[in-house]
């Protein structure tokens, strides 16, 4: 079927055809666990997807956890390189500061790593120091 002759698609086969997951199964168990939600509400695997339909969209782990917010432009069963991916979905103003905000939050986070791990001389000046107290 022509990508513009389509009004609905199922939310596991949109998000896997906009590359929001590898394989349609990922897409499957984030939606049935929580991590994909339309207008504010969660969704089934099954529901009917339309043009203008707003997704919110959770992935990555606790350390790492990335939330969009899209907007559904265009309609699409295959999936195809990203370029075209892309072209399916415009994610919001308010999603892209946001994200922005959270990945420099974590790289500051990461500023108060030591460049390199202690040597054993090292590790065994913090052991007996930590024993101390």
């Amino acid at each position: 079927m022509n990508p513009s002759e389509l009004t609905k698609v199922r939310a596991d086969k949109w998000l896997w055809a906009a590359r929001f997951f590898r394989t349609r199964s990922l897409a499957k168990e984030a939606i049935e666990s929580g991590k994909v939600h339309m207008n504010g509400a969660k969704i089934k695997v099954s529901k009917e997807l339309q043009v203008g339909d707003t997704l919110t969209i959770r992935q990555g782990h606790a350390t790492r956890l990335e939330e969009k917010t899209v907007v559904i432009k265009a309609l699409s069963e295959n999936r195809g390189n990203a370029t075209i991916a892309a072209t399916l979905y415009d994610e919001t103003d308010e999603s892209v500061v946001q994200r922005e905000f959270f990945a420099e939050q974590r790289k500051l986070l990461n500023l108060a790593r030591p460049d390199t791990k202690p040597d054993k001389k090292q590790r065994r000046a913090l052991n007996k120091f930590k024993q101390q107290w």
